[in-house]
């Protein structure tokens, strides 16, 4: 498995996919090729689809300034992965210098054809949670001793990550005005903190609901995020990070160790499924960010490693066949609801595995969740993973025409 550090990545929203990873080649690109003079860059499959309403196409141009860029967007992509683009450079005579293939894994993690990345090398030796809890049985640790016995340098960078979320969280309960004017939509995350401190039952959890509100808006604003596994899916570890540093009192310290753990099992999911909406649905998404946050609070509770793969699963396994469906491609209806609705199953997950783990065993394992996940994700439609062509999406757009 890559690096934990590859599950949290900071850059502006809205999409990992679509805005995160774009950027991240065109960067390279530059840095790469720096005799290129004119650029041209062609968007296909998901990028393509829905890139416009993701903000593609205006985050090559501000990558590329002053320089000028020509975007294009095609369906027929001869890649196995369905997500990419290619990007061109010239010369002044406009003979071409060179080529990539990009491929966008999902989670703002890229992989480049022509090229090998130090960011994709292998820090884990070992493929599965099975593998992972036997080999901390063999060498005395604990489940969240595991990242940082091949990270040593984790630490640190899990503190910029905290930072980056508190600051994304504050930001957005700060701000007011539209999110997007095409659709609508306001910006309610103050209002929700608003009524969360007033809230005579229920508080905390809408305090939870509002944070969650708070980095989405800022997300769907392209404002600065992190991923936690995507974009898209940001707002559930970012508002359950926020919730129990301001609410519980919770150290930045013990909230590293419980991030690193949650990363590892966004890890394990990208390694043997898939965190990309355009490839598996949003249950890829945000079962995938459940999943991480259960497995987060069931850390910060101090509670036993088989319990914390339970809450873990449970985050995941309720999520099953979820679709992406974005209406009018932007990463706001269902994305921005979904999120809250997240950090609260991530809850209500830890819980669950809590209090059921102490009477019965589970029967299910997070491997076999994983691998069901994939499973379905392959099985669930085209126009239902990132197209903007089905479900949510479709519906949506016959309403505006009647």
């Amino acid at each position: 498995m890559q690096s934990i550090k590859e599950i949290f990545k900071s850059g502006k929203g809205p999409s990992s996919s679509h805005t995160l990873a774009v950027e991240r080649a065109c960067k390279l690109f530059l840095q790469y090729n720096t005799e290129c003079v004119t650029y041209q860059v062609e968007l296909y499959g998901s990028l393509s689809l829905t890139g416009r309403g993701h903000g593609t196409d205006a985050i090559i141009r501000e990558t590329f300034a002053p320089k000028p860029v020509q975007v294009d967007f095609y369906l027929d992509w001869l890649e196995d992965f369905p997500n990419g683009l290619l990007i061109r450079g010239f010369d002044g005579f406009f003979h071409e210098v060179a080529s990539w293939t990009v491929f966008s894994l999902g989670g703002g993690s890229i992989e480049i054809k022509e090229l090998d990345l130090d960011f994709n090398r292998e820090v884990y030796p070992h493929k599965s949670l099975r593998e992972i809890r036997d080999f901390c049985k063999q060498e005395n640790l604990k489940l969240c001793d595991y990242p940082f016995y091949f990270e040593k340098d984790l630490r640190p960078y899990l503190q910029d990550v905290i930072s980056q979320m508190l600051k994304t969280v504050a930001a957005g309960l700060s701000q007011t005005g539209v999110v997007n004017e095409k659709l609508g939509i306001q910006r309610i995350a103050k209002s929700l903190y608003m009524k969360a401190k007033f809230a005579d039952s229920q508080q905390q959890r809408l305090y939870l609901i509002s944070y969650a509100y708070a980095a989405m808006e800022e997300n769907a604003c392209g404002k600065p995020c992190t991923t936690a596994p995507t974009l898209g899916a940001s707002g559930v570890i970012a508002a359950l990070v926020y919730w129990h540093y301001y609410q519980q009192e919770t150290s930045r310290n013990e909230l590293v160790e419980a991030l690193a753990l949650a990363g590892l099992f966004g890890n394990l999911v990208k390694r043997n499924a898939t965190i990309s909406g355009a490839v598996g649905g949003c249950q890829a998404e945000i079962g995938t960010a459940c999943a991480m946050g259960s497995a987060f609070l069931a850390s910060l509770e101090h509670l036993p490693d088989d319990i914390i793969e339970y809450a873990a699963e449970i985050g995941m396994e309720h999520h099953l066949g979820l679709t992406c469906d974005p209406v009018g491609g932007y990463v706001l209806i269902p994305c921005i609801e979904r999120n809250a609705a997240g950090a609260l199953r991530a809850l209500d997950s830890c819980l669950l595995a809590k209090s059921v783990g102490d009477i019965r065993k589970n029967k299910v394992s997070f491997d076999s969740v994983v691998q069901a996940m994939n499973y379905t994700g392959e099985k669930i439609a085209v126009e239902l993973k990132e197209t903007a062509l089905g479900g949510l999406a479709l519906e949506f757009a016959k309403d505006l025409k009647e």
